[in-house]
């Protein structure tokens, strides 16, 4: 299956990690939070007027802009 922007998924749906395309200083932090490639995230919610993303990494709850999101490839199972 391809890769889609973390952005894509409905609340509800888990994927695998594949890629992260950001600038250095939000990479770090994101290595910092959790987000590593092969690491299995979940959609939570998704705020209305684009509001930002939801989404679990293991227990961790994370809040993520969408345009940060979009940066974020991920593989469904």
């Amino acid at each position: 299956m391809p890769a889609v922007a973390l952005s894509t998924l409905a609340p509800g749906e888990v994927a695998v990690i594949v890629a992260i395309h950001t600038e250095e200083p939000l990479h770090q932090r994101l290595l910092a939070m959790g987000f590593r490639t092969g690491k299995q995230i979940e959609l939570i919610r998704r705020a209305r007027f684009s509001g930002p993303l939801q989404v679990r990494i293991g227990t961790t709850d994370i809040l993520l802009r969408r345009n940060e999101a979009a940066k974020i490839s991920v593989r469904r199972p």
